[in-house]
């Protein structure tokens, strides 16, 4: 049976549940984010600096600081073999770019498949590593993300990739509803 640890780190948009499986990053989930898993499955609590979170909150911190991490973390990401095929092309997305649904669908050889991409986009569980948040939608409006359009806005920020507002046609049908009163918003 896998052993499954976490801890929970601080970040510019609130809280972050770390999870690993035998020691390998099989999770990264925010405070209220849609498909975040029961915490009882997230196993037994680790210190910050256990493996491999040491290196995850290295990573983050330099991603928060603006620096754009030049190294991949190993990953433990179990789903579907369409699920494993997206988040592969989610961490080609060079860090200060977007991709929209359709367009990463075309890369995946499927262009007809957006909406298999977008739900296979909203059930990553290791956001931020694996960039979920720099799909958007057509035409460069914002789309429902897992974690609220609002983190979702501070991340490609802080990326220099947030694409023009359109107020018209930004949609959260992803929104979680009010961030619990411990979340550090923006």
């Amino acid at each position: 049976m896998p052993q499954r640890t976490h801890t929970v780190v601080g970040s510019p948009v609130g809280p972050l549940t770390l999870v690993a499986t035998d020691g390998v990053l099989s999770g990264l989930y925010m405070t209220g984010q849609r498909h975040r898993p029961a915490d009882e499955t997230f196993g037994s609590p680790a210190g910050p600096g256990a493996t491999p979170f040491g290196e995850v909150v290295r990573f983050l911190d330099a991603y928060f600081a603006g620096e754009r991490p030049h190294y991949g973390l190993p990953l433990h990401m179990a789903g579907t073999p369409f699920q494993q095929r997206v988040w592969a092309a989610l961490r080609d997305i060079p860090y200060g770019e977007t991709r929209s649904y359709g367009e990463l669908a075309a890369v995946l050889g499927r262009p007809t498949a957006s909406r298999a991409v977008g739900m296979a986009n909203g059930r990553n569980p290791v956001g931020i590593i694996v960039p979920c948040h720099r799909v958007i939608g057509a035409g460069g409006s914002l789309t429902g993300y897992g974690g609220g359009l609002d983190r979702k806005r501070h991340l490609l920020a802080l990326e220099g990739a947030l694409p023009d507002p359109d107020p018209g046609r930004a949609t959260d049908s992803a929104a979680p509803g009010p961030a619990p009163a411990h979340a550090v918003l923006f």
